[in-house]
Formats: C-alpha cells, structure tokens, sequence
C-alpha cells in the first residue's frame, strides 16, 4: 500500500513537472524557430525535434537550478513525449527493459549478497584498508577501480564499490561526495584504457570492421591515448578534488546521534582476530567507539592499548553511538558476549535491531537485564543500553533499568509493529540495514562473484545473463534474502535511467540529434585536424544528452563520410567517437554509473558540471593532441 501511495504521489510531482515543461518547452521553440534559419539543418526539423530539444535542455535547468528529484523531472518529460505523441507507447517505455538498465538493477541483488555475507568489509579492508587523509583515500581507491575497469564492466565495478566507499568514508570520517563522483570516473578512465573496457568501444570497434572494411582494433591498441587521459584525468582529481569535488554531509553525521550505547562483544573461538593487536583488528577507527575495558578470565584491563593483543574469549566492552555497534555487530569473528542471542525463536539471518526507549509503566523498572528475564518476555535480547549519555559500568546482565533507558535489542521484524501500542516503551523502532551478517556464506558469495565475471570477460555470458545467474545463486544458497534483496534496488535511479532513455531516443527518432551534429560539423572546414576536433566535441555533447552507445552509433556514420570527403584514414576519426563516447563527466545521466553515485553522493546537477566540464576539456585536449601522432590521417 504504501509503494502505491508513493507511485501516486510521484505521478502527481511529475503532472506539475509537465505542465511547467510544457510551457517553457514552447517558448524555447519559438524561439529557436525563429532564429534558424531554414537552409540549416536544425531549420528543417519538424515541431517534434523542436520540441524534444526544448524539453531536453529544460529538464537539464530542472536538475541544475531546482530541488525536484530527477526521477520527476525526467519522468515529466517522458509524459511530455508521450501525451504529445512524439514517441508511441512502446518506444517511450523501451527504456525500462533496456538491457543495460536491467542489468543494473540485477547487479544491486548480486551486491546485497556482498554485503549481507560481510565480504565487501573484507574487500574493503584488503583493498582499500585504512589510508590518513583525503587524497591518499583517493588514490588508494581509485587506481584499484581503474584496473579492474580495463577488463570488466564498468558497471559491476562501480556497483559493487559503491556500499564499500560508502562504508569506508565513515570510517575515514569523510564526506561520501568527496569520493563517490571520483568512484565513477575512475572507472571511466579505467575503461577507455583497453578495447573491453566498456561496450562503448566494442560497438564502435564492430561498425569500423563492419563499415570501414577494417580488420578491427586488438585489445592494446587504445591504450597508447587512452592511458595517458586516464593519467591526466587522475592528476587532475588529485590537484582539484579540495576545491572541485562538494562537501555534502552524509545522511547521518556524527552529531546526529548523541546517544552513547554500553554494548559487550566476546572474541570466539578460531577468530581470524586471535593475535591481533587492538589497531590491526580495526578496533580502533569506528567513529563514535571507544574500547573501555577488556574482560579476560578475572582480570579486568581498562585503559586498553592499540598494541593489545586479543585472546581467545576475551570480553570487549565498548562504549559508543549506534552506527558503531553496528559495525561490531558485522565484524567476523566478534559476537554479543551475551549467549541470550541464541535462545531466541528466531534465526539470526532473520532478525534486525530495533531500539525501544522503557516507559515509566514497564514491568522490569528496577530489575536487571538477567532479572527482568526480557528475553523469555519479549522474545528479543538486550544487546547495548544507553542511558542520557551516562556512561554505564559493568556487564549488561547486571544494569538496572530506567525509564527513559534506551535498549538496542536483537529480535524479529515484527517486534516493532507488536510493542509499538505497548505501554512498556515510550518509542519502538527498526535500524535499516542491521541484519546480523552472514559470515559463513562469504565463501559462497566471493565464488558467485568470480564466476558471474568470468563469465562475463570471457564472453561465455552476456552481462545480464552472467548477473542474472549470479543474482539467483546469492538468494538460492542464502547469502541474501529476497526482501532485502528487493529493498536494495535503488528505484529512483532505475526510474532517471528509464526515462533517460527515452529522451535520448527522442532526439534520435525525430532527427534532433543528426541534425545538431550536421549543424555544427560545417564549422569544421576541409582541415583534418579541425574536423577531428568537431568530430570529438560533437560525439561528447550527445554522449551527455542520449546514451554512449547512441552517441557512438550516431556520429560513425558521419565521421565515416567526413574522412572520405578528405581522403585520409577513417582510423583516427573512429578513435575520436570511441574515446568521446566512453568519456562522460558533465551530466549524470551521461553514463549510467554517474547516476548510479548521484543519491550515494547527495550531489546535485551543478556538482557535475562544476567537475565534469574541466575533466571534458582535458580529454578533448588530449585525444585531440595524441590521435593524429599515434594514428596518423595518412597511413
């Protein structure tokens, strides 16, 4: 009931979106029509390539100058289209089974198996582990993601590296939109690095053998210009990232919750922490927890050091907000010191946390936690307390109750919606995201992975197929559950992309996007050098308004005629359209994983610009200088 409600009010925003379209997409129009003339190609547009311009560069001041999702604003110009009748009802909705599309959804079912299982902690911890300072987070992430991006998908790589990065800036305490923008690129400098770096060069590289009578590119060949973009695209990150790249703050901040939670962890048995110092466990770097005191045998260690080496039961009691205990929660080899937590009803990949605030009427005031028996009660346990930001001292069995107490329990889902009415709590409510991991199908998960990109790379599979299969595996072996599954589907983004993709076909059916790109290539003249510059700009400029591969499509053709007209190789224009193509940073439905970071990121359109506009000058500058030395126009 509630997506229904939200459906609806979603299609009632879009309603005023389109209206507001509407009337600015006729005035741009007009306006437009009366200052082409009609000798230029943009002069014999019919009204419906007009009014697909208008519409597109209006939804484009939506996103930058206004606070409207753009799931609404792109939704409202899809209904522009289709209510006016520019695109049919099968073309406007072609987007949402759009291959590419779907394939991301499936990849955020494939990724909560990661997640669920606690092998994207363990990723993160060897690959990224813990760097001092920004920039050095930057390269030490981004240079990982570029290697893998020469050789897969971009858009698994960035799927899967998004809840890692999100993850790891908390710990790093940094702002996820200081990364996440730089996440994407860097997959993009990745993949213009190699002919399988993205289906934006295998489409090209495709229409040169089947167009262009040309034997075809081996997988090197485009590293010789497109490593040294990736390394000017990386340098540029490095200088400008302080300046360029937003501050936003994360959706919960370190001053979002003041509550300091007592909570007891017991080191098991065979824990990979088993002789590890304090810092080399990660003990040491949750924001918001501090490690008061270690409980081994009889003796009591408070004051505990980094260079403490952990035993075997050792008893970890800590002191900190929620989100920390929620990393220890997830933490391999750490468990609740309590053995409450394995007498519930309830198995443990089925529960969640919950906080409950004790009531003046509760039965167990005054009573301890082992007193009060409040799990035989409740069915739930008592995992951590807090207490008006006091400091509580001993094990958690003995803590007497308080009105007023807030309890972190362990149980079902449905606690919530039972205890919520009770007069035992004042405030019931559920942690998102707070499933106890599943640490022993991490295995399982880390295989699924490697087969669905072997399958992938080796072309045994198509990306869809390789992510389908993977995506059933996670939930068959029970590395995910469904729900979850389905709750980690990002919506808004599949719904910008959807719609994404039916604008940009708008501007191909209606002859808008041809008409632009044989409008400004006059501007080119009959030099090879300058032609090739337009050729690259103009391939860039689509590649932010419609798909890359729409783009590359596009422009083929005419960079074909143009090098026949000049009589000189057709290789370097091909180079242009590829590389123009597969390098996307002004907009974020340029490429479907600059979309993918803009909730993660809380960026806004005018973020992407801000960066992307010098990121796109650099690689033109760069393509433009390179091409022509390493493939020249006369062979």
């Amino acid at each position: 009931m509630q997506n229904v409600e939200q459906w609806f009010s979603l299609q009632k925003k879009s309603n005023y979106v389109f209206l507001g379209i509407s009337a600015v997409a006729i005035a741009v129009m007009a306006g437009w029509w009366h200052m082409i003339g009609i000798n230029s190609p943009l002069g014999l547009l019919g009204w419906s390539g007009w009014l697909t311009i208008a519409l597109t560069i209006v939804a484009f001041v939506l996103n930058a100058a206004t606070a409207i999702p753009a799931e609404v604003i792109f939704l409202g110009a899809l209904g522009v289209l289709l209510t006016t009748g520019v695109l049919d009802t099968a073309t406007s909705l072609e987007g949402f089974s759009n291959e590419g599309l779907v394939t991301i959804a499936v990849l955020y079912l494939v990724v909560t198996g990661l997640q669920q299982t606690g092998s994207l902690g363990w990723i993160s911890q060897r690959v990224l582990g813990l760097p001092k300072g920004e920039s050095a987070a930057l390269m030490r992430m981004m240079l990982p993601v570029m290697g893998l991006s020469a050789f897969l998908n971009n858009t698994p790589v960035v799927a899967m590296f998004i809840p890692i990065v999100n993850e790891w800036c908390r710990k790093l305490r940094i702002s996820p939109s200081k990364l996440m923008l730089p996440l994407s690129y860097a997959a993009l400098f990745g993949g213009c690095c190699t002919l399988i770096g993205t289906s934006t060069n295998l489409v090209v590289n495709g229409l040169l053998i089947a167009e262009a009578d040309h034997p075809g590119l081996k997988i090197f060949d485009i590293a010789w210009v497109g490593l040294p973009c990736a390394i000017a695209g990386v340098v540029f990150l490095m200088l400008t990232h302080r300046w360029l790249l937003p501050e936003r703050k994360p959706a919960i901040s370190d001053q979002d919750d003041m509550k300091e939670y007592t909570v007891e962890m017991i080191v098991n048995e065979g824990s990979s922490l088993i002789g590890k110092s304090i810092e080399e466990a990660g003990l040491r770097n949750l924001p918001n927890l501090y490690l008061i005191e270690i409980v081994r045998d009889a003796l009591v260690l408070p004051a505990v050091s980094p260079r403490e080496l952990l035993r075997a039961d050792d008893q970890l009691v800590f002191v900190g907000a929620v989100d920390s205990i929620l990393d220890l929660n997830r933490l391999r080899g750490l468990q609740p010191a309590t053995d409450q937590v394995f007498k519930l009803d309830t198995p443990r990949s089925e529960r969640c946390l919950i906080e409950a605030v004790v009531s003046d009427s509760c039965p167990l005031l005054r009573k301890t936690i082992r007193e009060g028996r409040f799990r035989s009660r409740y069915n739930a346990v008592i995992l951590a307390v807090a207490r008006n930001g006091e400091r509580l001292r001993g094990k958690i069995g003995e803590i007497v109750l308080r009105a007023g107490d807030t309890l972190l329990l362990e149980t079902h889902p449905t606690f919530a919606e039972q205890q919520r009415g009770s007069r035992d709590f004042y405030l019931v409510s559920e942690i998102p995201d707070s499933e106890p991991m599943r640490h022993e199908r991490a295995p399982i998960a880390l295989v699924i992975l490697l087969v669905m990109v072997f399958c992938a790379v080796f072309g045994w599979l198509s990306m869809l197929k390789a992510a389908s299969l993977a995506a059933i595996a996670m939930v068959v072996t029970g590395c995910c559950s469904p729900g979850r599954a389905l709750k980690n589907i990002e919506w808004p983004v599949i719904l910008v992309i959807g719609a994404a993709f039916g604008l940009g076909k708008a501007l191909e059916v209606t002859g808008a996007a041809e008409a632009i790109a044989s409008s400004l290539i006059q501007l080119a003249g009959n030099n090879p050098q300058s032609t090739l510059i337009v050729v690259y700009g103009i391939t860039g400029l689509l590649t932010e308004l419609i798909t890359n591969n729409a783009a590359a499509a596009l422009m083929f053709p005419i960079a074909l005629s143009l090098s026949k007209t000049l009589g000189v190789d057709m290789l370097p224009f091909a180079i242009a359209v590829m590389m123009a193509a597969s390098a996307s940073f002004s907009t974020p439905i340029g490429y479907q994983t600059n979309l993918m970071v803009y909730g993660p990121g809380g960026y806004k359109f005018t973020d992407y610009l801000r960066i992307g506009i010098p990121l796109n000058l650099i690689f033109w500058v760069v393509n433009c200088t390179l091409i022509p030395l390493i493939f020249p126009f006369t062979p």
